[in-house]
C-alpha cells in the first residue's frame, strides 16, 4: 500500500508538471520560446553553469556545517558526493524517496545520530534557504520601479528583519543544538543565492535582456520560492507558471521569461544527472568516520 501511494504522489506530480506546462504553452509561442534558448551567447551561458555549480557547493558546504555541529564526522568529499546523490533524487526519483529524505536515511544508517536530530538538521537547512530568498526578494522589491512596491519599502524592510528574528527564535526556542551554527548558515545561504542570481544574470546576458534586469531577477526568486512546494517534479511547471504571470504584471516579454525558466531547470538537470553516478555507487560515509 505504501510504495502503491509512492506511486501515486510521483504520477500526480508529474501529472501536474506537465499540465501546467500544457497550459503556459497554449499562451505563448513554443517555437519563440526556444528560439531564444538555441540563439543565447554560450559564454555567458558556461559563465551562468559555472556559477551555478558554485552555488550547490555553497549549499553543500552550509549542510556540512551542520553535520559538523552534530559531530558526524563526515569528509567534504563524501559530503558532496551525498549532496549531489540528494540533488539526482529530488530531480529526477521524486516521490516517496525524496533526495532529503534520502540523505537523512544514509545519514542516520552509518552514524550514531537520533532520527529526530537528522530531520530537524535537513528541515533547518531548507529554512535557512527560504530566508535568503525571501529577503534578497524584499531587497529587489525595495529597489524595483514599481509604484504599488514603491509604497511599501518600509513594511519590506520590516519583513526583512522580522523572517530574520522568526528564524532565529526557532532556533534557540527549539533546535537550541543548532544555534552555534545559525549565522554561519546564514552566510553560505546568502552565497548560494547570490550565485544563483549572478547565473540567472548570466543568462540574461546570454539572451540580451538588458532592460527590467530587477524585474526578472524579482520573478526568479519568486519563481524559486514557489518550486520548494513539492507538487510539481522539482518545481517544473511551477517555475515556468510564475515566472509567465510575473512576466505579465511587471510588464515582461513572456516568451523570454519561460525561456530564462527552463534555460536555469535545463542547467539544474543537467548537474543533477551527475549524481546518477552515487546511485549505483553509494557514497562511502562509513570510511569517512574513522
Amino acid at each position: 500500500m505504501a510504495k502503491l501511494n509512492k506511486k501515486a504522489i510521483t504520477a500526480l506530480k508529474l501529472i501536474v508538471s506537465f499540465a501546467l506546462l500544457y497550459f503556459i504553452f497554449t499562451k505563448i509561442n513554443f517555437a519563440d520560446v526556444f528560439k531564444v534558448i538555441k540563439t543565447s551567447n554560450s559564454t555567458y551561458l558556461l559563465a551562468a553553469l559555472v556559477l551555478l555549480i558554485s552555488s550547490k557547493l555553497f549549499a553543500a558546504f552550509r549542510l556540512k556545517a551542520y553535520f559538523n555541529q552534530l559531530q558526524i564526522p563526515i569528509s567534504h568529499k563524501s559530503n558532496l558526493e551525498l549532496y549531489l546523490l540528494g540533488m539526482f533524487y529530488n530531480l529526477f526519483l521524486p516521490g516517496g524517496i525524496g533526495g532529503d529524505a534520502y540523505k537523512g536515511y544514509l545519514i542516520k544508517k552509518e552514524f550514531e545520530i537520533t532520527t529526530k536530530k537528522v530531520v530537524t538538521t535537513l528541515v533547518i537547512d531548507r529554512l535557512s534557504g527560504l530566508v535568503l530568498l525571501f529577503s534578497y526578494a524584499c531587497v529587489i522589491a525595495i529597489f524595483l520601479n514599481n509604484a504599488v512596491l514603491h509604497d511599501y519599502k518600509w513594511l519590506l524592510i520590516s519583513a526583512i528583519i522580522l523572517t530574520f528574528s522568526f528564524a532565529y527564535a526557532i532556533n534557540r526556542n527549539f533546535f537550541r543544538y543548532l544555534l552555534p551554527v545559525f549565522w554561519k548558515s546564514v552566510a553560505y545561504s546568502a552565497l548560494v543565492q547570490l550565485a544563483q542570481l549572478a547565473c540567472v544574470f548570466f543568462i540574461m546576458k546570454a539572451m540580451a535582456i538588458d532592460i527590467n534586469n530587477f524585474s526578472y531577477l524579482f520573478v526568479f526568486l519568486i519563481s524559486s520560492i514557489v518550486a520548494v512546494v513539492p507538487f510539481t517534479i522539482g518545481g517544473f511547471g511551477s517555475r515556468e507558471i510564475t515566472f509567465l504571470y510575473g512576466a505579465s504584471i511587471f510588464g515582461l516579454n513572456e516568451d523570454i521569461a519561460v525561456a530564462l525558466s527552463l534555460t536555469f531547470f535545463m542547467m539544474t538537470a543537467i548537474v543533477s544527472l551527475f549524481g546518477v553516478y552515487y546511485h549505483f555507487k553509494q557514497p562511502d560515509l562509513k570510511a569517512t568516520a574513522s
